[in-house]
């Protein structure tokens, strides 16, 4: 098989390089100095030359036709680089490039101009970004019956597309406002009170993260603008972020980026460096992430652990019982902010972005009009008047740096959630029992031997219904969410 062999040698460098670019993007959100950005984006840019031109290399080509696979994950690793060459051969490499230098000088516009709720200081900035993603995207999308929103989605969720994705949030939408008209009608949760230091949050967060699985001798936690996870194999690292009044914020980005890097250092590691060496998908991802955070991190018998942990660390928390902290960590209400939104109101705020990306990039709407189209679904979805730009288009780094057609698969990943914590609490009957312990990994190891550990072997659908063993569905997910907010607010 010297075709394959040959063809997995050349990919192994440019895994490798991909993970250099990847660091070096790490290290521009958490400890980069801010006087150092206009270099940085040189230096992504060169960097991204360097591995476009590897992965349009002529010689992809010849490999991929003569290349025979000597197994299953060989397949899959084949599969893999078909879709990725022949999608990249699409964009010409100057265009590769600018989007890496723009998007890198972009996000440290993002991060200046929400800080000083500047909306003007960004627009330019962003304007360029959609120019080169629509550009991008049209591209991509010859030769195929894709648009272009559809053809950028593919870089997060291959085989996924707008309609599919509109159907899923029609069909979600009447029950989850069902259960929003129940709970805002119902009295309203406890809510903590006191200080919480930053070095008791992060302890606490190390603590919670290596009992949810994470490794940290191949990894870190830091703090960044907005949380993120970063990197596959021996080297997948963390953030979250602080409010010394709000500890669930640091609590909760933890256990959530836990579940996106505990699936990258889950993979097996023979396919360390290979196409398939890491997750298959952001919705897959997500459904990791969603089921660290919320089915296990918010689930009534872990809060009952949680609470008496947090006591320990801070003292008084201004809440004087297991079920009102239960019914603190899961209010629901109709707040600003997407990463700390109760799971009635998350996929409602995906929706919002879902619906304002997409005429973006298909030139429905123009920047210059996104902030008031923004505040307009916002008042319409969620009943209150965006404040500052912060708490609105602003809050989220996705469209800074590129990630147009990144936002739904957060809604499909709740939804492959649904149906992986069904079979896991199908699998291990007394999962609350080591819940209730402050000990997750009966869960985690499950989803480590159903799903992690095959990285990208299959796709998206399907490597859910393997570890499921039951067909695709947002009956689970829906179902969940009426049982526990029912009980909530009866």
């Amino acid at each position: 098989m010297p075709a394959y062999d040959d063809l997995m040698a050349f990919q192994r460098t440019t895994e490798a390089l991909g993970q250099v670019a990847g660091r070096t993007g790490w290290d521009q959100e958490t400890v980069m100095p801010r006087g150092s950005a206009p270099q940085r984006a040189e230096e992504m840019a060169a960097l991204e030359e360097v591995l476009h031109a590897r992965r349009t290399d002529p010689r992809l080509g010849d490999w991929l036709d003569e290349a025979h696979a000597p197994d299953a994950a060989g397949d899959a690793n084949l599969r893999e680089l078909r879709r990725s060459y022949h999608r990249n051969l699409k964009v010409p490499a100057n265009l590769a490039s600018e989007l890496a230098r723009v998007t890198s000088l972009a996000q440290g516009h993002w991060a200046s101009a929400r800080a000083a709720e500047d909306t003007a200081a960004f627009l330019p900035v962003l304007a360029e970004v959609v120019r080169l993603r629509r550009e991008e995207g049209a591209a991509l999308a010859v030769g195929t019956n894709m648009d272009a929103y559809d053809a950028l989605m593919q870089d997060y969720e291959p085989g996924g597309n707008a309609a599919d994705m509109a159907t899923m949030f029609d069909a979600m939408r009447p029950r989850l406002l069902a259960i929003r008209e129940r709970a805002l009608a119902a009295e309203e949760a406890p809510t903590l009170s006191g200080h919480f230091p930053q070095a008791n949050q992060m302890a606490l967060s190390r603590e919670i993260a290596t009992a949810f699985g994470y490794d940290f001798t191949r990894g870190r936690l830091d703090l960044a603008v907005h949380p993120f996870s970063s990197g596959s194999g021996l080297d997948v690292r963390i953030t979250t972020r602080v409010d010394e009044d709000d500890p669930f914020n640091c609590i909760y980005s933890a256990i959530h980026e836990v579940g996106h890097a505990t699936y990258e250092q889950g993979v097996d590691a023979t396919h360390l460096l290979t196409p398939i060496g890491r997750g298959v998908s952001m919705g897959v991802h997500e459904s990791q992430s969603r089921s660290y955070e919320n089915q296990m991190g918010r689930s009534e018998a872990y809060c009952g652990w949680l609470y008496g942990r947090m006591r320990d660390v801070f003292g008084d928390i201004g809440v004087g019982s297991e079920r009102d902290f239960y019914r603190a960590v899961n209010a629901v209400g109709s707040g600003f902010i997407r990463t700390e939104a109760d799971e009635v109101n998350y996929n409602l705020h995906i929706m919002l972005r879902f619906d304002l990306e997409r005429s973006l990039i298909l030139g429905e709407m123009e920047v210059g009009d996104l902030e008031t189209a923004w505040n307009d679904r916002f008042l319409s979805d969620f009943g209150v008047a965006v404040d500052v730009p912060s708490n609105g288009f602003m809050q989220d780094v996705h469209w800074s740096v590129g990630l147009m057609g990144y936002f739904p698969t957060y809604s499909l990943g709740n939804l492959f959630a649904g149906c992986l914590m069904a079979a896991a609490r199908r699998d291990i009957p007394d999962l609350d029992t080591d819940l209730a312990r402050g000990d997750p990994s009966a869960a985690t190891g499950w989803m480590r031997k159903n799903l992690q550990q095959f990285g990208a072997l299959r796709p998206p659908r399907e490597a859910i219904e393997h570890a499921t063993g039951e067909a695709l569905s947002a009956e689970p997910l829906l179902t969940y969410l009426e049982a526990k907010f029912g009980d909530l607010y009866p």
